[in-house]
């Protein structure tokens, strides 16, 4: 079924939204970043509607309420036990198994839906809610697939809907800082960035066979969505593995590559890339690989060389050791910059928190820009940039209180829990006609896109694949059946 067919199949295709009368204030113009006017609705109280509440869709409902002037009045999840815990926070919101029910039910009492699914169901939810007008806050990666990104972005644009993606790292005082100083010119124009996770996200062995009883808190049928129907294995999939499998996820570049790309996506000012390369093992057709090696090409920005190159790596052990990535006072004889090579918790892969790295080792997670004037290490994250010129740290601070100082940050913030809710307290604000969404789709969509094109070369391990950004298909014809997959009626 294809994505257009599913939302006419649905019932809940393009509806006209009866906002009540008592929320809407006044109606404004206000000037977007790309210089177009847009209409403004400034409201008095955000009501919104969560689509999966365990996990980080906990975390994304906690963060959300936090602000002060968000009513919640809908809870969706396919797993009871998750959907129970999230009532307790909300006694008042009505809850769902179905956010196909819930949006058609609930129609005229939304203003916004935050989706915090598994990867293959972001897109589903999230057009069915701006076919309906409504501001949507997705989680990352925006989507599962290429063709789903493009048609977001796009229908965002055509209805002016207030969007953002869940990146709260995005937000994060030492992120800004890295951007900004990274524009002053600090190390002048960039050539090549490396950024690296030591996280797993990943499966060699074989699909599983047979079937396990689905439990009865469990809508299997809702979880797999619009995927692939698949029987019900236990510890599999749900909760939390599904990130490991190609129908369901996007693996460790999809997950913590989204964060730490955002900074010097955002800082390069950087559409997508003109080639990739993926140096993995071969494809199994059902996990993604455990290690991956990820090569793009970037075409020149005000802020690049004539082109960019963006190495990633991943895994237990990344990054692999490169002379860009030589810190100060590390072991040149004896290089490795982890010796973690054990399989990571589920708890450590769901984290965001990178460990303190000793003396002469890079962290855990993290990104190295290069440029003309020196190297600049931003650790993934609550750490600030540092500067390396010659082998030797260079002292920044002057650098770093005059970006302060002009943009107005204040003085750096070490705590998550004042961090934390910033992302999503800016789309609450955004939606009430106060602030402007600095992750809207617009740009979440091309970051996406970057991290899928890396993740289709996965299946194409050690071949070099051309992408044609314009008309969104690449040169090697066997690639393109991988950008879209059909929808099964569920």
């Amino acid at each position: 079924m294809k994505k257009r067919e599913f939302l006419k199949k649905s019932g809940l295709g393009a509806l006209g939204i009866a906002m009540s009368s008592t929320i809407i204030m006044c109606k404004d113009k206000k000037e977007s970043a790309e210089g177009e006017e847009k209409d403004v609705v400034a409201k008095e109280r955000l009501r919104t509607a969560h689509v999966g509440v365990g996990g980080m869709g906990m975390a994304d409902l906690v963060a959300i309420t936090s602000h002060d002037k968000v009513d919640v009045v809908a809870l969706c999840d396919v797993d009871a036990n998750n959907l129970a815990k999230a009532k307790e926070l909300h006694p008042n919101a009505k809850t769902y198994s179905d956010y196909r029910v819930m949006m058609k039910e609930m129609e005229s009492d939304i203003d916004a839906v935050v989706v915090s699914t598994p990867d293959h169901t972001h897109a589903p939810a999230s057009m069915l809610a701006m076919n309906m007008d409504k501001a949507v806050y997705c989680q990352k990666p925006l989507t599962h697939y290429v063709s789903e990104s493009r048609a977001m972005n796009k229908l965002a644009k055509e209805k002016n809907l207030v969007t953002q993606m869940g990146i709260q790292v995005h937000s994060f005082y030492d992120y800004k800082l890295a951007t900004l100083l990274i524009q002053s010119g600090i190390i002048g124009k960039v050539h090549t960035v490396r950024a690296w996770s030591t996280k797993k996200w990943g499966y060699d062995g074989p699909e599983p066979k047979g079937s396990d009883p689905i439990p009865e808190t469990l809508d299997w049928n809702l979880w797999l969505g619009t995927s692939a129907k698949r029987p019900y294995k236990e510890g599999v999939y749900h909760p939390g593995n599904w990130r490991k499998l190609l129908d369901y996820g996007c693996g460790t570049l999809g997950d913590m590559g989204v964060h730490i790309f955002d900074t010097p996506y955002n800082a390069l000012e950087l559409d997508v890339p003109k080639t990739i390369l993926n140096e993995c093992r071969k494809p199994t057709g059902f996990g993604f690989p455990e290690n991956n090696i990820v090569t793009y090409e970037f075409p020149q920005t005000k802020y690049t060389a004539e082109s960019l190159k963006w190495v990633w790596y991943d895994g237990p052990g990344a990054p692999a050791m490169h002379e860009d990535m030589l810190l100060p006072g590390a072991d040149e004889a004896n290089p490795d910059t982890s010796s973690n090579t054990k399989e990571a918790s589920m708890e450590d892969k769901m984290s965001l928190e990178a460990k303190t790295a000793e003396a002469g080792k890079l962290p855990d997670q993290g990104a190295m820009f290069i440029g003309e004037k020196g190297r600049l290490l931003l650790p993934h994250f609550m750490m600030l940039p540092q500067k390396i010129v010659d082998g030797k740290y260079v002292d920044i601070s002057a650098e770093i209180a005059a970006v302060e100082q002009a943009n107005n940050m204040g003085k750096p913030i070490r705590d998550y829990a004042s961090e934390g809710p910033k992302h999503y307290h800016q789309f609450v604000d955004a939606c009430l006609g106060k602030d402007e969404c600095t992750a809207p789709f617009s740009y979440a969509s091309r970051l996406t896109e970057t991290i899928l094109l890396g993740v289709i070369a996965g299946r194409f391990p050690n071949k070099t694949l051309n992408w044609d950004s314009k008309n969104a298909k690449f040169a090697e014809a066997e690639v393109n059946a991988l950008l879209e997959a059909p929808y099964r009626a569920f």
